[in-house]
């Protein structure tokens, strides 16, 4: 049976399904995020790696040590590059980071923070959630 919530990369090559309600849904601003996403911001959300299935496709990971000095793993279409969720954080064991643009349903979805707005950029304009300069605790 088909999970609830549902992703794919660009072209369709992989593809992800979880039937958890997201957990941490954050819009963060950091250097790292940045760079991963190719825009000011990323938004993403939390679904424990129990309920997070691969249906399709062999994503790609690349591997580091964020800023944090936490490693983990982006993991992105081989295919079309698009970039689709994030793994084995060391910050959060047990925890999948699902970008929120993969999803078949993005608008499903509200960012209920802001972090490390210190990065944010001077034309990007707060949303209406709490706001933290940097990883909330």
């Amino acid at each position: 049976m088909a999970k609830k919530y549902a992703g794919r990369c660009a072209c369709n090559a992989v593809t992800f399904e979880f039937d958890a309600e997201p957990a941490f849904i954050a819009t963060c601003h950091c250097l790292d995020c940045k760079k991963a996403s190719g825009g000011e911001a990323a938004t993403f959300f939390g679904v424990p790696e129990k309920d997070f299935s691969l249906l399709s496709g062999t994503p790609k990971a690349f591997s580091y040590v964020a800023a944090s000095g936490k490693r983990l793993e982006r993991m992105f279409c081989s295919d079309c590059g698009a970039r689709l969720y994030t793994r084995n954080l060391e910050s959060f064991p047990g925890l999948v980071f699902v970008t929120i643009g993969s999803l078949d349903m993005p608008g499903a979805f509200t960012p209920a923070l802001e972090m490390f707005t210190k990065r944010r950029l001077g034309w990007a304009k707060p949303m209406d959630v709490p706001q933290f300069t940097d990883m909330p605790s």
